[in-house]
């Protein structure tokens, strides 16, 4: 039996954002880095909270992965040029770039402050800009390489996040654009859709009772396989971008979703009236 190598076998990996808001699960750049290091990759683990991403280190050097951690604050671009800096210095290139950075907030247009929204595109567009703008060159010089942003099906549907949603879908503007600027220098550039997907960062900001199972049983019923996704989800979606069995694809975004989108709220309406309302 012939022995499958890695997707990314002696690739070099920046992934953003690898660390997870503490709580249960696994946040979507945890489990991307995990699984990258699993396929053959090493690893430059970037996040603002770097024992977070010390934890990550932790999982893969548990299972004979090969990272390291880097602290920064990828909405500077002095952070990503240093970041990209330092994992040429230490694994002599970048191969694949996870922009994975975001945080969303509700509010409409009306009640979202001007603060407010310019964080928004900070936290979720302009790293991806940064950190691409410095990787790039690196990619470019030796001919290869492939990024992968994670968006969000907020982008393509209304959620009463506007910033949010604005700056996602601002990522997909930006992932076709990229994917037509750099792929005569052999770099491919798609992005990743999550939908109700459940995350550390996705209970951070529901209380803690029967009102937050609710609504992870609602995100799950509301999909077509009627089955919780989570950060493992996107984190092999993102790994298969990321490697050469994708070689011919770019400038695509990919759902994450169990086919939200292709459904309408009222074919989904009978399943979703039989998960019991919490009475507290």
């Amino acid at each position: 039996m012939v022995e499958r190598p890695g997707r990314v076998e002696g690739k070099v990996a920046i992934v953003t954002g690898a660390g997870s808001t503490p709580g249960p699960g696994i946040g979507t750049g945890k489990a991307t880095a995990v699984v990258l290091a699993r396929e053959g990759a090493r690893v430059l683990l970037v996040d603002l909270y770097p024992e977070r991403a010390e934890d990550t280190l932790r999982l893969i050097e548990k299972e004979g992965g090969e990272a390291s951690v880097f602290a920064a604050d990828v909405t500077r671009a002095v952070d990503c040029e240093e970041m990209v800096a330092t994992a040429v210095e230490r694994y002599g290139t970048v191969d694949i770039l996870v922009n994975n950075i975001g945080r969303a907030a509700l509010g409409t247009v009306v009640d979202t402050s001007e603060e407010d929204w310019d964080r928004a595109m900070d936290i979720n567009l302009r790293t991806a800009f940064l950190a691409s703008k410095y990787a790039v060159p690196v990619m470019a010089g030796q001919g290869s390489g492939s990024i992968v942003n994670v968006a969000s099906i907020s982008a393509l549907r209304g959620d009463g996040t506007a910033a949010y949603s604005a700056a996602k879908g601002g990522m997909i503007a930006l992932t076709v654009d990229m994917a037509y600027a750099h792929g005569r220098q052999g770099i491919r550039v798609n992005a990743v859709a999550p939908g109700h997907i459940t995350t550390p960062m996705v209970m951070s900001v529901s209380t803690p009772g029967s009102r937050a199972e609710f609504m992870n049983t609602m995100r799950s019923e509301a999909g077509l396989l009627g089955t919780p996704g989570d950060g493992w989800d996107v984190a092999f979606a993102a790994a298969f971008l990321a490697g050469d069995e994708a070689r011919w694809i770019t400038g695509v975004t990919l759902p994450v979703e169990s086919g939200v989108l292709s459904v309408t709220p009222l074919m989904m309406a009978p399943h979703l009236r039989g998960v019991p309302a919490p009475t507290d």
